[in-house]
């Protein structure tokens, strides 16, 4: 078969333009190196819908920031994803910063970003009375959201396979050649051929794009470190709290998550290898000597996992890359997607249709297109009289798996079952939050294993953690 559109990269933007691709009548494939979705700068980022103050005016960041954070609410809406609009405060703690922070007002105004102003430090203590006594004022952005990552992902990747979008995972692109109006992609699992590309690999977009002779551009990776709280902190801030941003990033943020954790971080720092997530001690300590300033009675008992995402930077740092490549008009890269990437995704993923469509690609309206996901039935957000219908209906939900986050065994073996279901235990967990509770998977673990070698039909020790060689068993000891 020859696809119309390949997909390179299943991360939130890969999936989500899968997705509106699939509102076409367009055969399409999405391909992704990974085990699952999501598993690559989306995997690990601070889930923030950015109101879009922060962007150099005009550019496509600042332009798809504003359109994709006002798209969010209705995208998350369709696919069952949990959103909320929570606001954010960027923070002056310094008299002499304050330039600083009206000139970031003036380039969100600049920008066409609502609901904008700045605020007094009183002010801004009214609205978080945990802030330091120390904040002088504040920006504050009503229309900041927050949103989670993967989850959007997984739904976006689900919604586009059920719209007839055929998701190939465990599948890295080796070459790419081409050939009398066809490209060859060659995988380790054989060739793909399609008439167009997106090149929406993440750190690896410049790997991919030199597989046609596309040398444009270069991706260097840089890593952020995170610490999760747990619930019992999750309310000691409502809204997104920023520090004045510097050069590198958007400095050390705390954030309520959607399913009510405290976050913390990023750092950001320069990595040569693409794949090192490793925490160190020296990030951690920055991130809490950086929080400490702005939450002073913030508990770091309650640290329940740390983490490291890595952010796709084009060198020299600029503006996003969408668009066709010089070297053929057919193959589309979408590159140096860092923040605000997540917030921008979804108008990213139309203006990647416009471009496909302005260098030829025919795009008719499918007609059974579907943008409703199947929705998820949670067990934790379910009252006496849901769970008892739910209960008569599958007894499963009844026997609880995790007992931090109150996940059911019919949870895990319905994600097991979705198009693009869990093959993983971080599969489970991404899918299900089984094991992101307080114990971290130190009671669940050995439950999901087993459900997961049941339900695929295989034996617990096949089952990986996040894929390829990350065995979890090793074989019998007696």
């Amino acid at each position: 078969m020859v696809y119309d559109v390949a997909i390179i990269g299943a991360g939130v933007v890969g999936a989500l333009t899968a997705r509106a691709l699939s509102r076409y009548n367009v055969s399409i494939c999405l391909i992704e190196k990974e085990d699952d979705v999501a598993m690559g700068t989306t995997a690990a980022n601070s889930a923030i819908v950015h109101a879009g103050f922060d962007a150099e005016p005009h550019t496509l960041k600042a332009i798809l920031n504003r359109e994709g954070s006002m798209m969010m609410e209705q995208v998350a809406k369709e696919l069952d994803v949990e959103y909320k609009n929570n606001g954010a405060l960027v923070l002056c703690l310094e008299e002499e910063l304050y330039p600083k922070l009206k000139a970031l007002y003036e380039r969100g105004i600049e920008n066409g970003i609502e609901r904008l102003s700045i605020i007094s430090g009183l002010e801004a203590r009214a609205l978080e009375p945990n802030l330091s006594k120390e904040v002088y004022a504040a920006l504050y952005a009503k229309t900041s959201a927050i949103v989670g990552p993967y989850e959007l992902a997984i739904a976006a990747s689900e919604n586009a396979a059920d719209n007839g979008t055929t998701v190939m995972l465990g599948t890295a692109v080796e070459a790419i050649d081409y050939s009398k109006g066809i490209f060859s992609i060659s995988t380790e699992k054989g060739t793909i051929e399609c008439r167009y590309i997106v090149n929406a690999a993440g750190v690896y977009a410049d790997s991919i794009a030199s597989m046609i002779g596309d040398n444009s551009f270069h991706i260097r990776a840089r890593r952020g470190e995170y610490m999760l709280m747990d619930k019992s902190a999750g309310t000691l801030v409502k809204h997104t709290i920023f520090q004045l941003p510097n050069a590198l990033s958007k400095g050390i943020l705390v954030t309520p998550t959607v399913e009510h954790n405290l976050l913390v971080g990023p750092t950001a720092e320069d990595v040569d290898d693409k794949e090192s997530k490793a925490t160190t001690s020296e990030g951690i300590g920055h991130v809490l000597e950086q929080t400490k300033r702005i939450l002073p009675d913030l508990n770091f008992r309650d640290v329940i996992t740390s983490f490291a995402g890595l952010r796709a930077t084009l060198v020299p740092k600029g503006d996003f890359i969408i668009e066709a490549s010089h070297v053929h008009s057919h193959f589309i890269n979408v590159a140096g997607i860092e923040s605000p990437g997540l917030s921008a995704a979804p108008a990213i993923a139309e203006y990647a249709v416009k471009i496909l469509r302005a260098q030829g690609l025919k795009l008719s309206k499918n007609s059974e297109f579907n943008p409703i996901r199947r929705p998820v039935k949670r067990f934790v957000n379910m009252n006496e009289a849901k769970l008892k219908a739910a209960c008569a209906e599958n007894p499963l939900y009844a026997k609880i798996i995790c007992r931090c986050e109150k996940v059911s065994e019919a949870e895990i073996v319905d994600v097991i079952h979705r198009n693009v279901g869990a093959r993983t235990l971080d599969g489970v967990k991404r899918r299900t939050r089984a094991g992101m509770g307080r114990c971290q998977g130190g009671f669940c673990g050995p439950s999901v294993v087993d459900i997961l070698a049941r339900e695929l039909g295989v034996t617990q020790d096949k089952i990986t953690k996040k894929g390829k060689d990350s065995w979890i068993l090793t074989g019998r000891s007696k």
